[in-house]
């Protein structure tokens, strides 16, 4: 049972930690890296400001809005509407983006290593930072991927030539009614495979990537294991937080460590056998 009580490592300085942290790397026998959307912001990939304002200023000017994320919910009246709204976001986040520097700098890091990767960002960052695609388990969808509204079968479409059509075609933000995606078999709109209601649809590749990381749990069971949490906020902590918390706990000779600005902690339970890190993550996984 983990207690609510929780127990933070702030200091200016960051040197004795960072210095455990890269000791624990070298030991352990694999790593767990869990990496939330902190990660995808230490890379400089702002849902809100200056690159809001640089690709949306004009939606923001005709529907209010004031970042990606509100965005994305915004009840557009017109499939026309909302598909200009989302191929513009796909293709900023997910096709016209550079490797985040932070990503790259993790790979250089655990890339000899023993490791596996849960994430719940969708912007394909760890792909097309060239980590292993087997060793990762995307929980929460690929901004890259269409599946039917209704989720009326289980499988993902590639959608990167239909976005970019969007793109190039849309005006008045609008795109042409033709280029509205449909089911081929249940005929309903198309969406994003993203998990935000319970029509997400957890196709061949999500069901393999989820055995893959059951079984590198299993066959790790009970070994020196570095739990790395990076970025990891409040709004999904059942799916990296609290599961590494508890795997920490069952295990006396595994570690958790965390890096996150302002919200690294850990529970009293394993206080001893934690690393919280609360700075930049980019700039830490710099220095390791």
């Amino acid at each position: 049972m983990i207690s609510k009580k929780m127990t933070t490592k702030l200091k200016a300085d960051y040197s004795e930690q960072i210095n455990s942290l890269a000791n624990e790397i070298e030991s352990a026998d694999t790593i767990l890296i869990g990496a939330g959307a902190g990660l995808s912001t230490a890379s400089g990939f702002h849902y809100d400001g200056e690159r809001f304002e640089k690709y949306f200023s004009d939606f923001h000017q005709r529907y209010g809005i004031k970042d990606m994320y509100s965005g994305g919910f915004y009840p557009y009246e017109t499939l026309e509407e909302y598909w200009a709204w989302w191929s513009r976001h796909i293709f900023v986040n997910r096709y016209d983006t550079p490797i985040g520097k932070p990503y790259a700098d993790l790979l250089e890091i655990v890339q000899d290593k023993d490791y596996f990767i849960l994430t719940t960002n969708v912007d394909h960052q760890f792909q097309i930072a060239g980590f292993d695609k087997k060793r990762l388990f995307y929980t929460q969808g690929d901004y890259g991927l269409l599946q039917c509204s209704k989720a009326c079968h289980d499988k993902t479409y590639d959608n990167e030539d239909v976005v970019r059509r969007m793109l190039a075609e849309q005006k008045n933000l609008k795109i042409p009614s033709e280029l509205i995606p449909k089911c081929h078999l249940c005929g309903a709109p198309m969406t994003m495979n993203l998990r935000c209601d319970h029509f997400f649809v957890q196709d061949e590749g999500w069901y393999a990537a989820a055995s893959r990381y059951e079984d590198f749990i299993r066959r790790h069971k009970g070994m020196h294991i570095l739990f790395l949490e990076l970025g990891v906020g409040g709004n999904t902590p059942g799916i990296i937080k609290y599961p590494f918390w508890q795997m920490t706990a069952k295990n006396p000779k595994a570690v958790y460590a965390c890096i996150n600005h302002g919200e690294a902690c850990a529970p009293r339970e394993i206080r001893d056998r934690s690393i919280c890190i609360n700075a930049d993550i980019g700039k830490i996984l710099e220095q390791l």
